[in-house]
């Protein structure tokens, strides 16, 4: 089964990215707005189950924390997509690090850019002019991250969270 570990931003920040997702991303219905801090990785229930004792024994060295979405950016001229960038703080760079070393996967592909994606896969044209009207809009929010989850892919392509790990609050 395909597996992922991202969080979501509170309920303001999602509403905020669905009004754009809605019409510029072709993966709206398959997943809420959300950071991504592991890519999918294939893993057997034996192996997800190890790892679940190790995202509880993360989630209690973690403390909560605040993020920053302070801008849009894009990933071109790689591709055309459209993120809120999170600005990249040391605890998040530590989650990040903990998610890829000792019993979990190495499958970086991409160095770690913090963002919630607003729009993918766009015809040139129209990324140009999404980009440019977003890009003159003023994102200036502060959210709370207290929790991580586990997801895991349906069939259908949608993701699903699988357990969810509250930040100093797990038992082992």
């Amino acid at each position: 089964m395909k597996y992922g570990i991202a969080f979501f931003p509170s309920k303001a920040i999602q509403d905020e990215a669905n009004s754009y997702r809605k019409r510029y991303d072709p993966h709206y219905a398959l997943i809420p707005p959300h950071i991504t801090l592991k890519e999918s990785f294939e893993a057997d229930d034996e192996t997800i189950d190890e790892l679940v004792t190790e995202l509880k024994h993360i989630a209690n060295e973690t403390e909560p924390f605040t993020i920053n979405v302070n801008k849009v950016s894009t990933f071109a001229p790689v591709t055309n997509t459209i993120y809120l960038k999170v600005e990249p703080i040391q605890e998040i760079i530590d989650l990040y690090e903990k998610l890829h070393s000792g019993k979990f996967p190495d499958n970086r592909e991409f160095s770690f850019v913090p963002h919630i994606t607003v729009a993918q896969k766009l015809l040139e044209d129209e990324y140009s002019d999404v980009f440019g009207s977003m890009k003159m809009k003023n994102f200036q929010v502060e959210d709370k991250i207290d929790r991580f989850q586990l997801l895991y892919q349906l069939d259908n392509g949608a993701w699903t969270v699988f357990e969810s790990f509250v930040f100093g609050k797990e038992h082992v």
